[in-house]
């Protein structure tokens, strides 16, 4: 019996470059159309919910639907300064990377509601496990962004003393976990510290950030299990943002399936929500942390969103993905849909609006101009070689004293 050859399936992106951007396959509901849940569901009653797309904000810029968490003016516009000073930060410290002022940087325009909102939705004292396009959990529980840009330019104020990547901020002050270059890794540490502080008796949840890719990874599928099984307060959150590096989503398995999906495996409940509505991503992560904090478990939320700037400063997304695909993605942009929401309502207009980006560049400005005065790349020079050995290890081994010694020594040679 003749059988036809096998075929490996390589997925590709809808589009290349030079291509004719293609979103015609997106499903995407109506805003309002689902029904909001009580916290203490049965995951079983919650599947299709992985599969759907929490929406508030309509396409006139109204809030509608059982979602909407009916916030007042005060605290849309609160939301809406957190995008915006992010979104000035970032692009401030591009161009600083271009002149040399740092080496590394990555932005996350177009994903800023997921940030912002989140902080928002949970409490000061929970601990964020995030990845490297969350800084608007900092924005947004109030830290100096001088303490972020010291960390950046790795100058004589870096309280990390140039041992990270410039945006792998480490936050402690801030409830803000460590940034690791391996990717996966805080997930499985957010549930971990659930699981402590539900085993102490404490009153604090846990929430974690990965992207679409890093869904693929290991620990991604340990993190689900441990939280499953000992029913760990805390909120997993993947940031499908279409693109990991120059590889789609499709690369990770989205093709076939919602990131959400991957939940309901594990017995646990997933919530899909639209990435760039700030009000959906604020009423999904206080719905999936009001059901941590009752004791029903973790939560796996699914923001669907779009990385509108290039991966880092590293990348150049012209070639793998068309030069027009961010402006065309049919969920538009969190910041003009938040301030369009504000206008709607008369609690905002485009003079406000303009003066407040001009005190927004102001007051980034005058906070890089605090941490120049402390140095950028290697100017003056770093911290002295022999803080190498500090603040690494609780007592110092042997055989480090015996390196720093003769580094000294050769030093003093010199």
């Amino acid at each position: 019996m003749s059988r036809a050859p096998l075929q490996l399936h390589i997925p590709e992106p809808k589009a290349r470059p030079g291509g004719v951007t293609d979103f015609s396959g997106l499903r995407i509901p109506p805003a309002g159309v689902l029904a909001r849940p009580a916290v203490d569901a049965p995951s079983e009653q919650l599947r299709d919910y992985a599969y759907g797309l929490i929406r508030v904000l309509d396409d006139q810029g109204r809030a509608v639907g059982d979602w909407d968490p009916k916030l007042d003016a005060d605290t849309l516009r609160l939301g809406l300064r957190h995008m915006l000073l992010t979104r000035e930060f970032d692009e401030r410290m591009v161009k600083l990377q271009r002149q040399g002022k740092t080496s590394f940087y990555i932005k996350c325009t177009g994903e800023e509601a997921v940030a912002v909102a989140q902080a928002m939705a949970l409490d000061a004292g929970d601990m964020l496990f995030p990845s490297y396009r969350q800084q608007g959990l900092l924005v947004a529980r109030g830290c100096p962004l001088v303490r972020l840009m010291n960390q950046i330019f790795s100058n004589t104020r870096d309280p990390l003393k140039g041992r990270q990547l410039p945006i792998m901020y480490s936050e402690p002050d801030y409830g803000f976990f460590s940034i690791s270059g391996n990717l996966g890794t805080q997930y499985p540490q957010a549930v971990g510290w659930a699981m402590a502080s539900a085993y102490s008796g404490d009153t604090r949840i846990a929430a974690a950030w990965v992207g679409d890719g890093t869904t693929a990874e290991a620990d991604f599928h340990y993190a689900l299990t441990f939280a499953t099984v000992y029913q760990a307060p805390v909120v997993l959150n993947v940031v499908n943002n279409q693109w990991a590096i120059s590889s789609f989503q499709g690369i990770a398995g989205g093709e076939r399936t919602t990131f959400a999906a991957r939940a309901v495996g594990y017995g646990l409940p997933a919530l899909r929500v639209d990435g760039n509505d700030f009000l959906a991503v604020y009423a999904a992560t206080a719905w999936a942390a009001e059901r941590a904090r009752s004791n029903h478990g973790a939560t796996l939320i699914e923001l669907y969103t779009y990385r509108a700037a290039p991966h880092s400063t590293s990348d150049d997304p012209a070639g793998y993905r068309p030069a027009d695909e961010a402006s065309l993605w049919p969920l538009g942009d969190p910041v003009e849909r938040l301030k369009q929401h504000l206008i709607s309502l008369g609690e905002w207009d485009e003079q406000r609006h303009a003066t407040l980006l001009a005190e927004l560049a102001e007051e980034v400005m005058s906070q890089l101009k605090e941490a120049t005065s402390y140095g950028t790349l290697g100017n003056p020079p770093p911290n002295d070689p022999g803080s190498m050995f500090e603040d690494v290890l609780k007592e110092i081994p042997g055989r480090l004293v015996m390196q720093r010694e003769q580094m000294l020594a050769l030093r003093e040679g010199n």
